[in-house]
């Protein structure tokens, strides 16, 4: 007697969020299945990768790999529209670290001038990530969706302190898609999509940041969170948790000592591009098993390899 696997695709599912236009837009979730479960149905939207690239350009860089990826991108834009060529990339994430008020303290105006040009230079969608800031990040996105208008940018992230600026202007004011960063919390990620809603920001413009770490660095509580909102998105059918989730991997994993520890320091790791590859790719791997739509990486090995991973499991 033949076996037949039990089905499990459940009635609820994923939000589908597009961003950026024309024909190098991009679908984010849509699924109604655990991640990567297609045996149990079709899942239409794959998993994307976006590729970060900092306002900073190659300043602070110590990665061998991307400093000779980028050899001769010069600005920001030019590195961003040499990381449209990269195998598996699907977006370009802007991050503005040089605004911190705190460090740089790069001027708006100077952030929205950057951000333009980015988006004259590339087709691909963009991502704008902030310098954690909550009032600097709250002016800089109301700036930039505004500048950026008729992009379908996501913006990341509205968080319960700035939710109402972020939420009303990039969502509200300029149609752009707002990114609802929680810290690794089931209940602070839900009570944040709640206050978005109320606000009137629909919720096919609203995706979900629950978090970030590099793996080993309290990773599980990261995990355990992707888990328990997937699962309550679809075998729950809690419509305040079904918008797909986009996880920055890249600031995280570039910023712990096992990819920034000169080999001279620290022989016995092996050479230094590969253990920030390493780290990236384990980190992007367990995101997307836990149920990330959408990672946020930086090396080109790193994210050729997560390419075909996804691809593997499609």
């Amino acid at each position: 007697m033949a076996f037949t696997p039990k089905k499990q695709a459940f009635n609820a599912k994923i939000n589908a969020v597009t961003l950026g236009t024309g024909d190098k837009s991009i679908v984010i979730g849509g699924q109604n299945v655990l991640p990567f479960y297609t045996f149990d149905a079709p899942i239409a939207n794959k998993p994307k990768i976006a590729i970060e690239i900092s306002d900073k350009g190659l300043e602070g860089i110590v990665s061998p790999g991307l400093l000779e990826f980028y050899a001769g991108c010069e600005t920001p834009v030019h590195m961003a529209k040499k990381a449209e060529t990269m195998e598996g990339a699907s977006a370009i994430c802007l991050h503005f670290e040089s605004a911190d008020p705190n460090a740089e303290n790069t001027s708006v105006a100077d952030c929205v001038a950057l951000a333009k040009a980015v988006a004259d230079a590339v087709e691909m969608p963009i991502l704008v990530m902030g310098c954690k800031n909550i009032e600097k990040d709250a002016e800089l996105f109301n700036a930039i969706s505004d500048a950026l208008q008729g992009k379908n940018i996501l913006v990341l992230s509205a968080r319960e302190e700035n939710y109402k600026n972020v939420g009303a202007s990039a969502g509200l004011a300029y149609n752009q898609k707002v990114g609802a960063e929680s810290a690794v919390d089931i209940n602070l990620a839900k009570q944040l999509n709640v206050l978005l809603s109320q606000l009137g920001v629909p919720a096919q413009s609203v995706c979900m940041n629950v978090g970030s770490s590099a793996a080993g660095y309290g990773f599980e509580y990261l995990s355990s969170t992707l888990d328990r909102v997937k699962a309550a998105a679809l075998a729950q059918n809690d419509a305040q948790l079904q918008m797909p989730i986009v996880t920055p991997v890249s600031p995280e994993t570039w910023g712990v000592k096992e990819s920034m520890s000169p080999e001279e320091e620290s022989p016995e790791w092996g050479p230094l591009d590969e253990r920030g590859i390493e780290m990236e790719v384990c980190t992007a791997s367990a995101c997307l098993v836990g149920g990330s739509d959408m990672v946020i990486m930086k090396h080109p090995a790193a994210v050729a390899t997560i390419a075909k991973f996804i691809d593997s499991l499609m």
